[in-house]
């Protein structure tokens, strides 16, 4: 896959040597506060997963969302995180999306969001998906504004979907169709 890029990242496909910063990144709670991630991973299970990724569609290989930094006088681009189409049905034309902003200096500063355009133009685009989705918890304030900025929009929710810190939380289901994507491009 060549480089994706947005206004402010560029995506790129994930190699081995990055399996180091996903496993410093999900072993962070305040990281992983709003992701779907439960328990601490070790270096041996973040391989055993990359090596069951490669073997996958290639369409749902995870990509690392790189931001351009200085540097020492020099641009270069950062990794800050990942992103990633799962549960692709083509028949439907339809995906989940995931995203993870691992480095928090980057946290609410429009990364996430510039990331999500990327994939959402990846994938309406270059898949030519008809139906993008993805999962927040209700809790996950800035999350939702993100999405929201990108397009999606609010359609459902499972009602004490997630259980964290001794209490239930919603599941906020949100989608964007391609229809609507093109409209604001």
């Amino acid at each position: 896959m060549p480089y994706l890029f947005g206004e402010k990242v560029r995506l790129r496909a994930a190699e081995r040597s990055d399996i180091s910063l996903f496993v410093k990144w999900v072993n962070d709670p305040e990281v992983t506060e709003n992701l779907m991630i439960h328990f601490p991973m070790s270096t041996a299970e973040e391989e055993l997963w990359y090596d069951s990724m490669l073997k996958g569609p290639q369409a749902e290989h995870v990509n690392v969302i790189e931001a351009k930094v200085i540097f020492e006088d020099e641009l270069v681009w950062k990794p800050i995180g990942n992103s990633a189409f799962h549960n692709i049905s083509w028949r439907v034309r339809k995906a989940e999306v995931g995203i993870m902003i691992g480095e928090k200096d980057f946290w609410d500063k429009g990364y996430g969001t510039d990331a999500m355009k990327v994939m959402l133009k990846h994938g309406f685009e270059t898949l030519d998906l008809h139906r993008i989705w993805l999962q927040v918890y209700d809790k996950n304030i800035r999350g939702m504004r993100s999405y929201e900025k990108a397009g999606f929009v609010k359609e459902g929710i499972f009602r004490d979907g997630h259980y964290q810190h001794g209490r239930y939380f919603d599941i906020i289901l949100m989608s964007i169709l391609k229809s609507e994507w093109e409209r604001n491009q």
